[in-house]
């Protein structure tokens, strides 16, 4: 079975959100039609000329990145090039190409929770907030027959999460009128003919973010010709997000052994250090990627080290002098962990629909950076 490319871009965005990607960055459908029907999915932090070969000889025909396969604008594509070429191979076998950058570094469950995770930290925090969800309360009058089937079809959409609570809603019992006109079809009553309704007033919030994707959910399973509902913006505060992770380890740790811990959770041998070993390690920071703009946000946190990839030399000259003990793991290394996250996740999201597509890990991609 084959399912629209449409519809994965929804769970991924259901995921990460695209309005949560920085101003400067490329995210979402960089090659390809929406329509394109897709049965293999690759999983990737690149899209190199080795994966879309790989993809194209194994049969996929979607690749999700986590690096925009695009990010400069393009003034050519010529094949003589690398990027040409790669751009050459995805199109001569329609590969479609779906990126989620910074996006995915900042939503829950995306890059940095996957290395928090991978390192086992607990009471985990945005390190710099970058955004705070609006919310929004939706309203939705149904009859009283089907208002569990609206519930449902409400809270699945992601609507009805208070704190560490989810499928929050609440329902009054009422009577609705109408009176349906020629060239209607109602559900209940008789063209001409008002109508009393034994109905439910139906309310739950939700991100102004996910609004969309909600109500396109509520009206598939209202049973109205036109469903009554509205939705009103709210002064509550909405979930804080931002770049990087801060949280503590389950007991404090000598510098050896915790850097012990990291490589082995990491699978890498080695990893470059500034500041003073002999510290004791209770509170970490990390950002998956290039964290060194961060140095700042993890002495503020309180931080005993950070973890990161791309550290230059003034970066951690400002981290010895600051107190902060930064650790450079590697780009990739810190941001390898997501794949298995993307992978399990998508392959959930198949389950439960009954899609029953192939949805794989890249084996091909290694790190650029080899020591020695």
């Amino acid at each position: 079975m084959s399912v629209s490319c449409k519809t994965l871009i929804e769970m991924m965005e259901r995921l990460a959100p695209v309005g949560l990607a920085e101003h400067w960055d490329n995210v979402g459908l960089l090659v390809g039609s929406p329509d394109q029907m897709v049965s293999k999915v690759l999983v990737t932090l690149d899209v190199t000329l080795p994966v879309a070969r790989y993809a194209a000889q194994h049969g996929y025909e979607l690749i999700i990145s986590h690096h925009p396969v695009i990010f400069k604008a393009l003034t050519s594509i010529r094949t003589d090039t690398p990027q040409g070429e790669i751009m050459a191979a995805l199109l001569k076998h329609s590969i479609a190409v779906y990126s989620a950058h910074t996006n995915l570094d900042i939503a829950a469950g995306g890059v940095n929770d996957a290395l928090a995770g991978r390192l086992q930290l607990q009471q985990i925090e945005p390190l710099q907030i970058t955004n705070e969800d609006k919310l929004v309360k939706i309203v939705v009058y149904t009859p009283s027959s089907h208002v569990e089937q609206v519930r449902e079809a409400l809270c699945e959409a992601g609507a009805g999460h208070i704190g560490n609570y989810s499928h929050c809603t609440f329902q009054t019992a009422g009577t609705g009128t109408f009176l349906p006109l020629a060239g209607t079809k109602p559900f209940l009553g008789e063209i001409g003919q008002l109508e009393y309704a034994a109905e439910s007033r139906l309310e739950t919030i939700v991100p102004q973010s996910l609004s969309k994707q909600v109500l396109s959910a509520m009206l598939l399973a209202h049973p109205y010709e036109e469903a009554a509902y509205d939705v009103y913006p709210l002064a509550n505060s909405g979930v804080r997000q931002g770049l990087g992770r801060v949280g503590r380890l389950n007991r404090p740790r000598e510098f050896q052994d915790f850097i012990n811990d990291v490589k082995s959770a990491l699978g890498i041998a080695h990893v470059t250090v500034a500041g003073n070993v002999n510290k004791v390690i209770e509170k970490v920071a990390l950002c998956g990627g290039s964290g060194g703009s961060l140095i700042g946000y993890a002495v503020a946190a309180g931080a005993d080290v950070l973890i990161t990839g791309d550290i230059k030399y003034h970066e951690a000259q400002e981290a010895v002098a600051k107190g902060l003990i930064v650790v450079d793991a590697g780009h990739f290394a810190t941001e390898q962990p997501v794949i298995a996250v993307l992978v399990e996740y998508l392959q959930n999201c198949s389950r439960e629909a009954g899609w029953e597509i192939a949805i794989h890990s890249d084996v091909i991609n290694q790190d650029v950076f080899a020591r020695y």
